[in-house]
């Protein structure tokens, strides 16, 4: 991809939007190193070094997960919570992921601890952007109680590890790419990453086992026209 002259560069930058958005695109969309999107865009005639696709990805993928908060539909009141463990420069870390009913992320936060402070601080962060839900599911975790009962005293509290399968399948991208990066060197580049990288993948990862072909191109093809109106957005 030679980049025709007609393709006005991104303000601050060599390179023209459309470049820029598609790095970003494929960094996320995919399982790819740096070096793999340095390598796809020197196969289309970009030549760009890894360094410079690293910083698109933290400063644009930051703007296009905005986007697609800003513009998805309303969450359901039915709310998955569960945790994980993410080693970080051999110290670990426990990463907080709230699912809603149909699946989709609604936030993420990497936190020292898995008590009832670090529970506490999760939940009052998700209440305050989505307000009150109807049901809570999470696992067998007792620090989830309290925070519950305080924050959330109306909500259905459903603790059990079968009934939370929805949100173990948000964790598998993550682990993937943990591993390609050869794990996380802090906990501002793992938060960073991933609360850019959860949203992206609510539009560009559908459940494709519930859609037809038809659906699932439909679905596909709606992304692709959000991706390109999101990229008109961008600023330096």
């Amino acid at each position: 991809m030679n980049v025709p002259a007609e393709m006005p560069r991104l303000k601050g930058y060599r390179f023209p939007r459309e470049v820029v958005a598609y790095a970003v695109w494929a960094y996320h969309r995919f399982a790819l190193s740096t070096a793999d999107i340095e390598d796809l865009l020197a196969e289309r005639g970009v030549i760009v070094s890894r360094e410079a696709v690293r910083k698109w990805v933290n400063r644009f993928g930051r703007h296009f997960a905005h986007c697609i908060k800003r513009d998805r539909p309303a969450a359901s009141d039915k709310w998955h919570l569960d945790e994980v463990a993410v080693p970080i420069n051999g110290i670990k870390m426990w990463l907080w992921r709230a699912v809603d009913g149909n699946g989709d992320v609604l936030d993420i936060l990497v936190q020292p601890r898995r008590n009832a402070k670090a529970a506490r601080r999760f939940l009052k962060q998700l209440i305050a952007r989505f307000g009150q839900p109807r049901v809570i599911v999470t696992d067998k975790l007792r620090s989830y109680i309290k925070p519950i009962r305080q924050l959330a005293p109306d909500a259905d509290h459903r603790a059990h590890k079968g009934l939370n399968n929805r949100i173990e399948g948000s964790h598998r991208p993550t682990r993937k790419r943990e591993k390609l990066m050869g794990r996380f060197k802090s906990v501002g580049q793992a938060q960073r990453f991933l609360s850019a990288h959860d949203q992206i993948n609510v539009i560009f990862r559908p459940r494709r086992y519930r859609l037809s072909a038809i659906s699932y191109r439909h679905a596909r093809s709606d992304a692709f026209d959000l991706w390109r109106s999101y990229a008109l957005e961008m600023t330096a």
